[in-house]
């Protein structure tokens, strides 16, 4: 069984990015997004205009939380071998209804690949007054270039 980290949301928070579960490279180092050849903080380092890019995991998420945007994952946890979220097996959703009453400033959900859409869309679906944006997921296995992935990314800071 392994588990996802707490919410890195705070009372400012308006953009909530949800990935599905962290992959292996995150989790040996409790960091969200820690495998060297992930896009996610390159795209949001780009897309905030804050480059280069830190090394110290409090700083990058300093720099979302300036922005009003939370990280998070869909699942609490769950069965998975490798780091794929087509191996999840016996998973648990996080307490989204806790979440969405203590932080009612979040607005917009950003779903980091169609895997946590599709979980979190099962589980909760449509949350009024929330509007949801599904994103190319920022994971090396999703083999699209860096500008494209920041091409469609960009379009939830609209």
């Amino acid at each position: 069984m392994i588990n996802s980290f707490p919410p890195f949301v705070n009372s400012s928070t308006e953009i909530l990015i949800l990935g599905t579960m962290p992959g292996t490279a995150s989790l040996e180092k409790q960091e969200y997004y820690a495998h060297q050849r992930n896009h996610f903080w390159k795209i949001m380092h780009t897309l905030l205009e804050k480059l280069p890019i830190s090394e110290i995991f409090e700083e990058k998420i300093k720099l979302l939380q300036t922005n009003k945007i939370g990280l998070w994952d869909v699942l609490e946890n769950c069965e998975r071998k490798g780091s794929l979220d087509i191996h999840i097996k016996n998973h648990k959703e996080n307490d989204f209804e806790t979440l969405f009453k203590n932080f009612p400033s979040i607005n917009k959900i950003v779903f980091n690949g169609k895997e946590s859409h599709k979980y979190f869309l099962k589980k909760f679906g449509q949350i009024e007054d929330i509007t949801y944006y599904v994103m190319p997921s920022t994971s090396p296995a999703n083999t699209m270039t860096f500008e494209n992935k920041l091409k469609i990314w960009s379009s939830f800071l609209d």
